[in-house]
């Protein structure tokens, strides 16, 4: 049976009026699509605050009814209220599976997100085994999926500021340890890893002979974006993917950045 997925990130609600408009389009345009699933990866609320969770609660309420969605915590759910406890059910690492997927929800938060200044993410040893276990027993027919919020390999910083503490050697902006470490692992085993963090999309491929590509998608910033990628799959195979427009699409996101139609990267493991 052909499902559809759709990823979806970064959304800060309770940012602005803007934001909390652009999150209740996307809703109503996933609903239109008939999205089967719908993975949020993180940064869920602007500052933590229990105020930008129940709107969050509030704006979804129709995915979240009906078990469609699935979501990690990002930094920014750390601030404040910590938002994120409510967000990251099951812990550091759970499964959920649904027809046609085998998803593995990493949270890749940690206690110094408070800071605004301390975005990165966090990323153990233990982590790494979970993540691996988890992937250990995928049922057949079923796509393995992993999702959580920060990027597992380098990608460009999104303004001034994080650009300025990564020439400074600060991690603010920095990719997980042991990023490529769980990559190494999850090659053969894992075809999708969906994250945001980042707020421009893009997406890398990883390949080694013998084994099934490895897809890593950052989502970017869905509510800035206007638009959100939308995966096909069957027996544990992606069929295609696409763009699914859900509100006016700007010719740049919000940090200024153009925003591109596809960013691709070829990589060899």
């Amino acid at each position: 049976m052909t499902r559809t997925l759709a990823h979806i990130s970064d959304l800060h609600l309770g940012r602005d009026a803007a934001t909390d408009a652009a999150a209740r389009g996307l809703v109503e345009a996933l609903l239109a699509a008939r999205v089967d699933d719908v993975l949020l990866t993180g940064d869920v609320t602007h500052r933590g605050r229990r105020s930008e969770l129940r709107l969050f609660e509030r704006t979804f309420e129709p995915l979240l009814e009906d078990g469609r969605l699935a979501v990690v915590p990002g930094n920014h759910d750390r601030m404040g209220y910590d938002a994120a406890q409510a967000l990251a059910d099951g812990g550091r690492v759970s499964v959920l599976r649904r027809p046609g997927l085998h998803v593995v929800r990493l949270d890749s938060t940690a206690p110094h997100n408070r800071s605004l200044i301390d975005g990165h993410g966090e990323l153990t040893p233990r982590d790494v085994a979970d993540v691996e276990a988890a992937l250990g027993e995928v049922p057949r027919g079923a796509m393995p999926v992993l999702m959580l919020h920060h990027h597992l390999l380098p990608l460009p910083e999104d303004d001034l500021a994080e650009r300025l503490a990564s020439l400074l050697g600060w991690p603010c902006a920095g990719e997980l340890p042991l990023g490529r470490e769980l990559l190494r692992r999850l090659l053969g085993r894992c075809r999708l890893v969906l994250h945001g963090h980042r707020h421009v999309p893009s997406e890398l491929r990883l390949s080694a002979p013998g084994l099934p590509d490895l897809r890593l998608a950052n989502a970017g910033s869905t509510t800035a974006l206007g638009r959100t990628r939308v995966f096909s799959h069957t027996e544990g195979e992606v069929l295609w993917e696409g763009w699914l427009a859900t509100g006016p699409m700007p010719a740049r996101d919000w940090t200024g950045a153009p925003v591109p139609r596809r960013a691709v990267q070829e990589a060899a493991a």
